[in-house]
């Protein structure tokens, strides 16, 4: 069943899903597996599991110079969806990146979720590299992600990117996108990136999924001039559970949004992490209460370094 099925087959149940990230390389599933463990007990609509593709680094050599080589620190997205698909019957959703890919790449990762029986995706163009300026895609890859989706339609329209035929097709892809309230970094303004988001939607787009946010007020306003400007689609809002101190200049900076004043105030007053952690869960249980109230019944939980965190959030809105 694809996502909007789940979504649309009971509109009034609520509903979580959660995002988590592949294992790190040279490590195992055991750490990811526990977490699934902790939050299956949800009934989780579906897992989305993060794609962090080849990237640059500057190792030292013994004559004392700096070599740059190309690492993926986070391998094995694609396996660890079947695997999670497999092991907990869950529906997973890989997110597929323009980000460190060529369309070839793409393209054979496309052929191997259709291999393994996953048709649910998220699309996305991915992070600039840091020590670029701008995103700059990859040689022979896509630079935004509507030309990532049309590649997708193609493919299951039963055609490769080089226009030759895909001799048996298999299952089509359904996929959804991301969205950010508080607007992309790159975007001049709010309505522009709305555009985007709606160029999106018009080219195939079943749903989005929000970048973090802890002011609702936005979120608010954000999905009301979403729906004035021809966004139609769900739009599922994105809650991460404020978890360490350290997150008060962090959060910002990476994740390109406020933390509310009130929050704030809140959070300088906190001595330990802990004190931090149960302030945030707090704020979530809130925000999430607000969002029912207003009739949003999908919720999206990113769990990095917050699988506690979620877990009790989650356990206090059943």
């Amino acid at each position: 069943m694809t996502v909007i099925e789940l979504i649309n087959n009971d509109k009034q149940k609520r509903h979580f899903s959660f995002e988590v990230l592949p294992p790190l390389k040279g490590t195992g599933t055991e750490k990811l597996f526990a977490t699934i463990d902790k939050l299956k007990e949800f009934n989780p609509l579906f897992i989305n599991i993060t794609t962090h593709h080849s990237e640059f680094v500057y190792k030292q050599m013994d004559n004392g110079l700096l070599q740059r080589q190309r690492i993926r620190r986070r391998p094995g997205t694609i396996a660890i969806a079947a695997a999670i698909q497999n092991k907990y019957g869950i529906p997973v959703q890989p997110h597929i990146i323009c980000s460190g890919a060529t369309i070839e790449d793409i393209e054979y990762e496309l052929l191997d979720l259709q291999f393994l029986g996953i048709s649910n995706l998220l699309l996305l163009r991915g992070d600039k590299a840091k020590e670029d300026p701008r995103f700059i895609p990859t040689k022979g890859g896509h630079e935004h992600t509507t030309d990532l989706i049309r590649q997708v339609n193609r493919f299951n329209e039963g055609f490769f990117a080089d226009d030759t035929p895909v001799k048996c097709p298999g299952e089509k892809f359904d996929y959804g996108v991301a969205c950010y309230p508080e607007k992309h970094e790159e975007a001049p303004n709010l309505e522009m990136d709305i555009l985007h988001l709606k160029e999106k939607q018009d080219l195939g787009a079943d749903y989005a999924v929000t970048q973090l946010f802890y002011d609702n007020s936005k979120f608010f306003a954000f999905l009301e001039k979403a729906r004035q400007m021809g966004v139609t689609m769900p739009i599922i809002p994105g809650i991460k559970p404020f978890a360490k101190l350290s997150q008060l200049s962090v959060v910002p900076k990476t994740f390109h949004c406020d933390i509310p004043q009130e929050l704030a105030l809140e959070a300088v007053k906190c001595k330990t992490d802990e004190e931090a952690r149960q302030l945030g869960v707090e704020w979530s249980v809130a925000q999430c209460k607000e969002l029912y109230a207003h009739g949003i019944n999908n919720i999206h939980f990113y769990t990095v370094s917050a699988v506690d965190s979620v877990a009790e959030v989650a356990g206090r809105l059943l």
